[in-house]
């Protein structure tokens, strides 16, 4: 979920939406239900279902889910949040990004429909997208919970055909609980009695969490290294499970941490829905994800000196923190990070992990940046570490050439990742 404010056409009726409801997030399910039934519940006619919660891995979950499925010839319906340049990228019709006379047409409807009954803004956009869903055939529908999961505005949906927990982390305090357990509990809502759901490498007390839930629910829980396996080979990966084992290429999605959001997708489509094994290869080699360990080559990346590499991550919280310190770690050249966050973010747990090993940090907030945490905050949370960029463009004009070829992260923010790719140039297709 996000408060990223759109720009250009669907602005204003964005702003309009923001008066219905005084709070911004609201995490409670009967203001959508109601909104459902006047639209006569286009929630219960979706094409099979895979919803996906958990804190880090959502988006690259859902961007393997789409990829195999695509690959297997299915039409795919993807619902996603936040959107990083147009607000039009949240919602994929059959494999395309909702054209803008689509989505006004549908928001218009939305809207005359709830007649002024308080509602949120993502709610009413959820609504939006189960209608166009609803409306246009599909093989596959891949929703990403906004914000928890047990509360979350996708978890109107009945029973779908597999569930999905990625990576849980500390993220959201405010509204999800200040624990793992607290947080975990709030994501395992999506878990429904009967259904299935698919896991991936988890805290031991989380995972002790998601059990629990399971058998309250009288659910089937897949837990990576319990009834599913990955692991990389010579040639790329194999994974395992009850139906057998498969040998599949590399992920596309760059990182050491993509097996295991490749590992979920897999498993959750293999117990939900069929698919040929060559699909899931083609899939996995196939995938995209704006934004998430992203090589960028446009403009910005145009900026460094022959043999340098510019990457981008929207990673903002602890876990995702980790993830990037072993992508740091494992480099064969120096990297040097440009660090940009949102204000309230845990900036100092996020940045700890990776500061021994980056050649130098620098900390930014772009002008347009939407909530942008201010330089000196993130310098504070550095130790004194980073420097001043203040600004992307200048950060990269300022890092110390002298040496041989070296990797530049730009990390830190979604919302800045939006700001960069649009600075860059890279479209998102």
């Amino acid at each position: 979920m996000s408060d990223n404010p759109p720009q250009g056409r669907f602005a204003t009726v964005v702003q309009r939406l923001h008066g219905l409801h005084p709070r911004l997030i609201d995490l409670s399910l009967g203001r959508l239900q109601a909104l459902l039934e006047k639209l006569d519940h286009p929630e219960r006619r979706l094409p099979p279902v895979v919803h996906v919660a958990g804190t880090n891995g959502k988006g690259s979950t859902c961007a393997f889910l789409r990829a195999i499925g695509e690959a297997a010839g299915w039409r795919v319906h993807v619902y996603t949040s936040p959107h990083l340049v147009r607000f039009n990228e949240r919602i994929r019709l059959a494999g395309r990004i909702v054209d803008d006379d689509t989505l006004a047409a549908a928001l218009d409807m939305v809207e005359r429909i709830n007649a002024g009954a308080p509602v949120t803004v993502f709610e009413v956009l959820t609504a939006t997208a189960f209608l166009l869903f609803s409306r246009i055939p599909a093989e596959l529908a891949v929703l990403e919970v906004g914000l928890g999961g047990r509360y979350d505005a996708t978890n109107v949906i009945p029973l779908p055909a597999a569930a999905a927990i990625t990576s849980i982390s500390l993220d959201h305090r405010d509204f999800l609980g200040t624990s793992l357990v607290a947080i975990a509990g709030e994501k395992a809502g999506v878990i429904k009695p009967g259904g299935t759901v698919a896991t991936g490498l988890q805290d031991a007390a989380v995972r002790e969490v998601l059990r629990r839930e399971a058998a309250q629910a009288g659910a089937r829980l897949l837990e990576r290294g319990r009834d599913w396996t990955i692991a990389p080979t010579a040639g790329g990966l194999v994974y395992a499970d009850e139906a057998g084992a498969l040998d599949l290429p590399p992920p596309a999605l760059p990182g050491a941490h993509q097996l295991d959001n490749a590992g979920i997708a897999v498993a959750a489509l293999r117990a939900g829905l069929a698919l040929p094994a060559a699909a899931i290869a083609r899939g996995i080699a196939a995938a995209t994800w704006p934004a998430r360990l992203q090589r960028l080559h446009g403009r910005l990346a145009a900026m460094l000196p022959a043999g340098w590499e510019l990457w981008l991550d929207g990673g903002h919280n602890p876990g995702a923190g980790a993830v990037l310190a072993a992508f740091l770690a494992a480099s064969d050249r120096p990297v040097h990070l440009v660090v940009g966050m949102k204000k309230g973010k845990d900036s100092e747990d996020f940045l700890r992990p990776m500061l021994s090993l980056a050649a130098s940090v620098w900390a930014v907030a772009e002008p347009g940046q939407h909530l942008a945490m201010p330089v000196a905050d993130i310098i504070a949370a550095s130790g004194g570490m980073a420097r001043p960029g203040p600004t992307v463009a200048a950060a990269l004009a300022a890092i110390p050439y002298a040496g041989p070829p070296a990797q530049v992260l730009i990390c830190g923010s979604l919302y800045l990742a939006g700001e960069v790719l649009k600075d860059d140039g890279t479209e998102i297709i």
